[in-house]
């Protein structure tokens, strides 16, 4: 995790409810599958803090082998591009002519400033939202909170509905919130295609004089 960081997780892990949380991830990774590694869970955290310009929030991590690597939406390079980040980069390609990556990892848009993080950070193989209510959803309240306070100018795309829950932790005078569908096969076709978030957050980057991100 990057140093930045430290004072808000140091602060965030010897709170009750990280104790139980961390109870329960250690008994679920000595007892079934869980997704990412756990090497890996805390990878959106290797962010410079004073470097996020934009959020991306999902849900919880893929739940098939190999794929979750701790940042949302992101596969290793040498795993098949899943379903949902297809759609992620159609959309991209139909909004702004075209997308950079040519697999599914995307450490290039972490090293820009993009935090790909997720509601819940954990997930039991091949159970989906598994890990949902075990306390994740407060960590990550709190992360939002942290960056609403402490960065000028973010972007927020909010992809399905447990990232949207998080808009009311959001200044909308001082960030920009741009809300979706989540970009799943299940959901795309109900507002994530046509949605124009990365080139509505190009455009507020440049003008609050950031560097857009190249896509």
């Amino acid at each position: 995790m990057h140093d930045s960081w430290k004072p808000f997780l140091d602060t965030e892990f010897e709170k009750p409810y990280f104790k139980e949380l961390s109870d329960f991830l250690r008994n679920a990774y000595e007892t079934k599958t869980v997704f990412p590694p756990k090497r890996w869970v805390f990878s959106a955290f290797t962010t410079d803090l004073n470097e996020i310009k934009v959020v991306i929030l999902g849900q919880d991590p893929y739940h098939t082998p190999g794929a979750a690597e701790g940042l949302a939406f992101s596969v290793p390079a040498s795993q098949k591009i899943p379903p949902s980040l297809i759609n992620i980069y159609k959309e991209i390609d139909d909004d702004i002519g075209g997308h950079k990556n040519q697999t599914g990892h995307l450490k290039n848009w972490q090293e820009q400033g993009v935090l790909l993080l997720n509601t819940v950070l954990t997930v039991e193989a091949h159970r989906p939202k598994s890990h949902s209510g075990k306390g994740w959803e407060i960590f990550t309240t709190e992360v939002i909170k942290y960056l609403n306070e402490n960065r000028p100018h973010l972007v927020f795309m909010l992809w399905g509905r447990d990232a949207r829950n998080k808009k009311s932790l959001i200044d909308t005078s001082k960030h920009l919130v741009l809300e979706a569908a989540h970009p799943s096969p299940l959901s795309a076709h109900n507002g994530f295609f046509g949605c124009k978030h990365f080139s509505k957050c190009n455009d507020f980057l440049k003008k609050n004089g950031e560097e857009e991100i190249v896509w």
